[in-house]
């Protein structure tokens, strides 16, 4: 039986036209702009940032991936007939996946925070509940492993697309010599075949810095991940900025002192982004040099 996590109501976010100017925007609906006076804001060039790196998280910016790997748990779920205190088996649906992989970043810390909430449970791995931390470790790595080979299968199936714009802005960004990276709390081996895939092996090969997982001690939301990557592209993270499609990840950039805008997908559109510098349904109709004036005219409003 699913446990509810407690979400944050959304609340209209600030973003921060080309003109140096504040508007109120819904993130459901870009066109609009409210009838609200803007506030004028003027910025001095000497102080403003520049776009040196542009990073990118990879599930759910680069790919469409949040039903792709409800359905990879699932699938490691009834494989190793998982049950918790139910005894009936383990299901996440749709709407509970959406909540739990937008507050817990990682696949072993969901499964981890989801079994101390209902319960360790009995699978073919142990017959019994296991109570040592031992035991519990091995049930989770062992969860997280199937499901990783399951997750890599549906990718290689071809059915899967990169989101609209993606490819043209690392390609735009390239070509104008800014350093690309890109920066995912999921785990290595799962992001090198999606990034082979999605964007092809010489935009991979040719990626500045690329970050897992693995690579760092502690998941977005904390700023790690996004530290690691300014001191290898050996660049101020004021001059970074990263494409992100959820609250965690907005909070990971922001905490590493980096400028990030949301490209959100269907599950995270109702969150509060209201740090961020600019909001999209997707990357379409979004340029390089719309996210240089972005990042050049970015002030801090209190």
């Amino acid at each position: 039986m699913a446990s509810s996590i407690t979400l944050s109501s959304p609340s209209s976010s600030f973003l921060l036209s080309h003109t140096t100017r504040l508007h109120f925007r819904s993130p459901r609906n870009l066109s609009t702009t409210s009838t609200r006076r803007p506030l004028s804001l003027s910025v001095s060039a000497s102080s403003s940032p520049s776009l040196q790196a542009l990073i990118f998280d990879c599930d759910g910016v680069i790919l469409e991936s949040e039903h792709l790997h409800r359905q990879a748990y699932n699938d490691a779920f009834a494989h190793f007939n998982v049950r918790c205190s139910s005894s009936q088996p383990l299901v996440w649906d749709p709407d509970f996946y959406d909540q739990l992989q937008n507050q817990i970043g990682g696949g072993k810390p969901k499964m981890r925070w989801y079994f101390k909430e209902n319960g360790w449970p009995s699978s073919t791995i142990f017959e019994k509940p296991p109570e040592d931390d031992e035991g519990r470790a091995k049930i989770i790595d062992t969860l997280q492993d199937w499901k990783t080979e399951r997750y890599k299968e549906i990718i290689k199936s071809g059915t899967v697309e990169p989101r609209p714009g993606v490819l043209r802005l690392m390609d735009e960004a390239k070509a104008a010599g800014k350093k690309l990276a890109v920066c995912s709390a999921a785990t290595k081996s799962s992001v090198i075949l999606c990034l082979e895939s999605l964007i092809g092996n010489e935009r991979f090969q040719g990626l500045d810095c690329f970050l897992a997982g693995d690579d760092v001690k502690e998941k977005k939301p904390d700023p790690s991940i996004y530290l690691t990557a300014a001191k290898r592209l050996g660049i101020s993270a004021s001059d970074c900025l990263v494409v992100e499609d959820s609250v965690i990840g907005l909070q990971a950039a922001t905490k590493a002192g980096m400028s990030c805008v949301i490209s959100y997908t269907s599950s995270t559109a109702d969150q509060d982004f209201k740090d961020a510098i600019a909001i999209y349904p997707d990357l379409s109709n979004i340029r390089l040099k719309d996210l240089e004036l972005l990042l050049q005219n970015t002030v801090i409003a209190n």
